[in-house]
Parts: C-alpha cells; sequence; structure tokens
C-alpha cells in the first residue's frame, strides 16, 4: 500500500535496440533509487518496436522489481512518439525522462529532485560537453539551435536534450498536446511553468551507435523549424516582393533602351540566367509551403500517435 507521505518519481525510458544496456542501466538507476528510500519509485521503460532482445530483457528485470512497468509498441513511432506514451501512463508526482544508453547519468537524479523539492517544475540538464560526437555534426547542431531561437517566439533551449524531471502539472500539459508531428524539444519550452538547468557532462554510448543518422537529425531539425515558426513562409514572401521588384525595375530598363537604341537580338545568356532563377526560387517557395502544408495534412487525420502492443504496469512499490 502507498505511503501517505511518500511522493511518487516516475523514470521514463524509451528504448530502441538497447539490449546491450539495459541492464547496466537498471543497476545505475536502483543504486541511486536505493538511495532515496523517501520516495516511492516507478520505472517506466517504453519499447519502441525495438528488433534485439530488448522487450525480454525488460520483462526479465520485472521479474524481479516490481516497480518496474511497461508499454511495448506496435511498431518504431519515433522517440518523439515513445515519449509521450511513457507521459501518458506515468503515474508519478514527477517524471524524469531518460535515455536508455547511459549518456544520461542517473546520478543527477538527486540533483533534479532536490529543485523540484524546492519549487521548480521543469529540471532540465543541459551539457556542458557533447561526448564524441565529430566537429561539423557540433558545429551544424549549435547554428540550427541559433537559428531557430532567432526565428521562433519560443526559446527553445540550446543543447538540452530530453534529459529532465517534470512536474505532474507539466506532464498533464504535455498530455493534451497531441499533435502527430512532434518536436518534444519545443513543447517542453512552449508548456512554460517554472523551470530550472544544471549542467553535466554527456557521456558516450556504452554500446552499439546512435539510431539518429545525419538524414534523421536534419529531418527532426526541419520538423523543429516548421513546428515553431513561420519565418520560413515569410522569406519565401519576401523573396517573391524583392524579385518582383527588381524585374519590374528590369522591365523600365529594357522599356527604355528600346526606346532610345532599339531592339537588337542579343541577350540569350541572360534571359536564361533569369529563367532559371526564377525557376529555382519558384520551386523553393514551393517546397517551403509543402513542408507546412504537409504538416496541416497529417494533423487532419488525426491518428493516434503511437499504438501500443502489450502494456504491463508496475505492480509493487518496493523492489522484491
Amino acid at each position: 500500500m502507498r505511503e501517505i507521505m511518500k511522493k511518487k518519481v516516475s523514470i521514463i525510458i524509451p528504448c530502441h535496440n538497447e539490449e546491450a544496456s539495459l541492464r547496466q542501466l537498471y543497476a545505475g538507476v536502483t543504486e541511486v533509487t536505493g538511495a532515496l528510500p523517501d520516495y516511492e519509485w516507478e520505472l517506466l521503460f517504453i519499447n519502441d518496436g525495438s528488433t534485439d532482445g530488448t522487450l525480454q530483457v525488460i520483462k526479465e528485470l520485472r521479474e524481479g522489481d516490481g516497480r518496474i512497468g511497461y508499454a511495448d509498441l506496435s511498431r518504431n513511432f519515433g522517440k518523439e512518439s515513445a515519449m509521450l506514451a511513457g507521459i501518458d501512463y506515468a503515474t508519478g508526482d514527477c517524471a524524469i525522462i531518460m535515455d536508455a544508453d547511459l549518456q544520461d547519468p542517473p546520478a543527477l537524479i538527486p540533483e533534479m529532485l532536490r529543485w523540484w523539492e524546492e519549487g521548480y517544475q521543469d529540471v532540465y540538464a543541459r551539457r556542458k560537453s557533447r561526448g564524441k560526437e565529430s566537429r561539423v555534426r557540433r558545429r551544424l547542431t549549435l547554428a540550427y539551435y541559433k537559428l531557430l531561437q532567432r526565428t521562433s517566439r519560443v526559446n527553445v533551449l540550446q543543447n538540452v536534450g530530453d534529459f529532465r524531471l517534470l512536474d505532474r502539472k507539466c506532464l498533464d500539459a504535455l498530455r493534451q498536446l497531441r499533435e502527430s508531428e512532434r518536436y518534444t524539444k519545443g513543447l517542453f519550452c512552449w508548456i512554460g511553468y517554472r523551470k530550472k538547468e544544471i549542467e553535466f557532462d554527456r557521456g558516450d554510448r556504452v554500446s552499439g551507435s546512435s539510431s539518429y543518422s545525419m538524414w534523421a537529425l536534419i529531418n527532426l531539425a526541419i520538423e523543429g523549424i516548421t513546428s515553431f515558426t513561420t519565418v520560413p513562409l515569410r522569406i519565401a514572401t519576401l523573396m517573391g516582393f524583392v524579385i518582383s521588384f527588381l524585374t519590374i525595375i528590369y522591365i523600365a530598363y529594357f522599356l527604355v533602351k528600346t526606346l532610345l537604341y532599339g531592339d537588337p537580338v542579343r541577350g540569350f545568356p541572360t534571359l536564361v540566367i533569369v529563367t532559371l532563377f526564377l525557376g529555382g526560387v519558384q520551386l523553393f517557395s514551393l517546397g517551403i509551403i509543402g513542408e507546412y502544408l504537409g504538416k496541416v495534412y497529417h494533423e487532419t487525420k488525426r491518428r493516434p500517435v503511437y499504438l501500443v502492443n502489450e502494456y504491463s504496469e508496475p505492480n509493487e512499490t518496493e523492489k522484491n
């Protein structure tokens, strides 16, 4: 039976092909939770369509620890959707979202809880370092965040991932945001509430490799930009205005030139260049419009963000 005075903390762990790291992660988490007996704990694993033995390892861990629950999604819906599933099923007074690859250190949990007890509702971890990451990828990431901060009305935090503690008010707010085209890093900032930053050195993966390829990161970046700013549409509009203005000047120039000097048959290269340039601008603008129209198309379908194949809730409040 749940003790009245104990606050319940849910730990949400999205998993995709993390078979090799789960036992080590569990050991690290239980070491921390064991040192904090004043809280009631819930460990919620979200299996996001893993093709290895991730689900089997989760079930084995659950046999020895009744605090563990899991949701097995029907396929790989992506980390953004898996996090929403965890938020939907979490029953704690607060929830901590962390990766399964041990790049998010469980040792930071006590500090998160300390700030939560002081009244902060979103305690997020900012990376002081990004682990083993190429210089090109690091620079592109920083440039992307700067662009997003300058163009969005929402202050999307730089060098901040999904590792954070969220109060129940934040969880309830996020549950209401059911868009299928999700950019959770932006949603964390959009909901507001009282935030607190803590810093940490991001570790390296203990096994395997990141499921985020460069192409996946580019798609995520486009998702972030189109989700939280309409600046690209305004850029397309501005380009159309500037080009139209220059075209009028160009027409006036040739009109005056023809009236004064006649119209010899020349200028074919110029005609080709202008045609290709205008065609490129039009295609670029249509591409921007298409991105936003595609988001509208997907949202109007109102499909569920994820589907669950199997769910097993925690059945004990203490470790066996």
